[in-house]
């Protein structure tokens, strides 16, 4: 009995050590499809489409998006050429109060003060349990041209945080 109990606990937390993201590591593929998610216009989305240029990836509880507003912007002043580097807002349906209508609403105004952004629906926690993203919270998190970790921060970004973003950008728009 003693043994078999080990045995769960080992794989519940190999389980969740191996859904953590890693630096210069990709992350495991999250497919948001049907009652899953996907793209705001209803089409399929999947992580692997995370490749070919720098992914400034924003997972956001609609509750907390004004979190990092000031982030937002100090990523459109740096204006990042486009054929370089891209942004994803996933929005975490599932961790909302707020009625579906009611975050279209939103996403409305944010396309069009970011145009060039992805919007992508998360309705089931995928990237909670997928990537051990920070759930009801704010995350951010940027992927190099390989699709490997280059940048993670959870929660209201500091300063410093947001010179260390913008920097790690830069240094890899320049390989």
């Amino acid at each position: 009995m003693m043994k078999n109990i080990l045995c769960l606990a080992c794989l519940l937390f190999s389980g969740s050590t191996l859904a953590q993201l890693a630096l210069d590591q990709q992350p495991p593929i999250v497919s948001l499809t049907d009652k899953a998610g996907g793209r705001v216009d209803g089409a399929s989305w999947s992580s692997a489409e995370l490749k070919g240029k720098v992914h400034i990836l924003m997972y956001v509880d609609p509750d907390e998006v004004k979190l990092n507003a000031h982030v937002e912007d100090a990523l459109a002043a740096e204006s990042f050429p486009g054929d370089l580097v891209t942004s994803v807002g996933v929005i975490n349906m599932a961790a909302s109060w707020k009625p579906n209508f009611a975050i279209d609403l939103i996403l409305k105004r944010k396309q069009k003060k970011f145009p060039d952004t992805i919007y992508v629906r998360d309705m089931q926690r995928a990237f909670v349990s997928g990537w051990d993203l920070r759930d009801h919270s704010y995350h951010i998190v940027v992927l190099d041209r390989e699709g490997r970790l280059i940048f993670e921060a959870a929660g209201e970004l500091s300063a410093t945080q947001i010179g260390q973003l913008i920097a790690v950008i830069w240094d890899r728009i320049k390989d």
